[in-house]
């Protein structure tokens, strides 16, 4: 995708919302800051592109493409953080073969900054992951996957925090529950804690210790599930909390072409955002902070 093209899909499918104060008149000025978050989710081992023959995504992702595209966002600001919500392994025969090793070496040539951790990130069960953690060059969040009696101790964070452009970026991940979604003897000791209470913990220590001006959750619970709207997903997590500012989202594969906007429990909006799976898109979300750090954003998810 040349220069070109990408401003013309991001333009027309923008999503511009008022976080904060700032108005989107004054996203111009030259006091005005700029965040970019770039994210994926679910690319579930897909490195090459879909085929020309295939009969829904021809031609579409790949990691050469996905890798073109962010170089050009980064080269138009450098203030870029490049997220993964889970679900990096498992869906094709390099996983099979490689047992993720392809996966995190190529994530780290793209420099990804972090990843939260998938239910499928499993499947080759926890001594798998831990194997592959020496090839990734980016962080694994889970605030919520206590792993303390497991191999996995220790090598993952709740929360990490970035500096761009002299502003704090909290990032903090969260993983769905595994019981039952996943055998027991791949995950073995992990324990799953309630997502709520624990994002309600990451914002209070990424606002009151980190002093973070900008509060990101990578989570693998779904976007929404109307057969039963009472598990914990992405829209019932922005409603429950206030603090967070954009969660970024897998696991159901939904396709957003623009970020939801979630009034969360004090009135105030969150965004919500994922891109499918597959490595098919990559969204972008841009933030901008006035000379007072009041902040606004727009969204877009573009087709690799």
């Amino acid at each position: 995708m040349n220069r070109r093209d990408f401003i013309q899909r991001a333009s027309a499918g923008a999503a511009a919302t008022a976080l904060g104060q700032l108005s989107f008149q004054s996203c111009s000025t030259s006091k005005t800051k700029k965040i970019t978050i770039l994210h994926t989710n679910d690319v579930h081992s897909h490195i090459d592109p879909f085929g020309p023959e295939d009969g829904r995504n021809p031609n579409k992702g790949g990691v050469s493409r996905r890798a073109s595209l962010i170089e050009s966002i980064k080269n138009e600001n450098p203030n870029t953080l490049l997220l993964d919500a889970g679900d990096i392994f498992q869906g094709t025969p390099y996983f099979n073969y490689y047992g993720g090793e392809l996966e995190f070496k190529l994530m780290s040539k793209m420099q990804y900054d972090a990843a939260t951790i998938g239910n499928h990130d499993f499947d080759n069960g926890i001594d798998g992951l831990y194997a592959q953690l020496p090839h990734a060059e980016f962080e694994f969040i889970s605030a919520n996957y206590d792993f303390t009696n497991t191999i996995m101790d220790s090598h993952t964070k709740p929360y990490t925090v970035f500096v761009k452009d002299g502003i704090k970026i909290g990032v903090f991940g969260l993983g769905i529950e595994l019981n039952g979604l996943v055998e027991s003897s791949l995950y073995k000791e992990t324990l799953y804690l309630d997502p709520v209470e624990t994002s309600q913990e990451m914002v209070r220590v990424l606002k009151t210790i980190e002093h973070c001006d900008l509060i990101l959750c990578l989570s693998h619970l779904g976007y929404h599930y109307r057969n039963n709207p009472k598990k914990v997903s992405d829209l019932r997590l922005a409603a429950a909390t206030s603090g967070i500012d954009l969660i970024i989202g897998g696991h159901t594969h939904t396709f957003l072409p623009k970020p939801t906007v979630v009034k969360n429990k004090d009135g105030e909006n969150v965004l919500v955002n994922q891109v499918g799976c597959y490595g098919i898109n990559l969204g972008r979300i841009d933030f901008y902070f006035d000379s007072e750090n009041n902040k606004s954003a727009n969204g877009v998810s573009i087709r690799v």
